[in-house]
């Protein structure tokens, strides 16, 4: 005699067992979740306490012609900031492995930016060298290992010198931060130790 399996039916479809599986773990997920929404509003209240605080700071060690300095740290600040947060959220909400792995992948992403932008930056750092030199300011005859003449313009990245002949030149703050030398200081210097007839 044979004897044939004969499948019982089951009292629930199989998308009503899906749906309440769906809700049992939304139910379970649900104060992780929360958990993160709050973090979220906190960090988000106290990053903008920290960049507000850093700006205050900024703006009073540069003055305002050094605005870009500021904006520059500001944003570098923030971008840190947020990538904690980001990374802290994902711990909060169960996702620890994904933020180990996004803070890895951060890493080596940051070091790859970093050395295809090592002349940008080496621009940006002796930038910021030039706008803080007292001896190195817009209207100074300069001498540099490429041309001789009046600084026009100092940004993060480039100084414009017109050369004695006219001709604007626009230098990589790098090339100009390695040797230059100040012939209006110089001037005014010689003027100010000559001895009064």
């Amino acid at each position: 005699m044979l004897i044939q399996a004969v499948s019982e039916p089951t009292d629930e479809p199989v998308p009503r067992a899906i749906l309440s599986e769906l809700i049992a773990d939304t139910i379970t997920a649900l104060p992780k979740v929360i958990s993160g929404v709050l973090f979220l509003v906190v960090a988000y209240l106290l990053i903008k306490i920290a960049l507000w605080v850093t700006r205050s700071v900024l703006e009073r060690m540069h003055p305002d012609e050094q605005r870009l300095i500021v904006d520059l740290s500001v944003t570098i600040v923030g971008v840190f900031l947020w990538f904690g947060a980001a990374l802290a959220f994902l711990k909060i909400v169960g996702l620890g492995d994904v933020a180990a792995s996004l803070g890895t992948a951060g890493g080596f992403i940051g070091l790859g930016v970093a050395f295809a932008l090592k002349e940008m930056i080496a621009d940006t750092v002796a930038g910021i060298y030039l706008l803080r030199d007292p001896d190195f300011e817009v209207g100074d005859t300069v001498n540099t290992a490429s041309v001789t003449g009046t600084v026009t313009q100092i940004d993060l990245r480039k100084t414009r010198i017109r050369a004695d002949d006219g001709t604007l030149v626009v230098l990589a703050n790098r090339d100009v931060e390695k040797k230059w030398t100040n012939e209006s200081s110089a001037a005014s210097e010689s003027r100010v130790e000559a001895p009064a007839e």
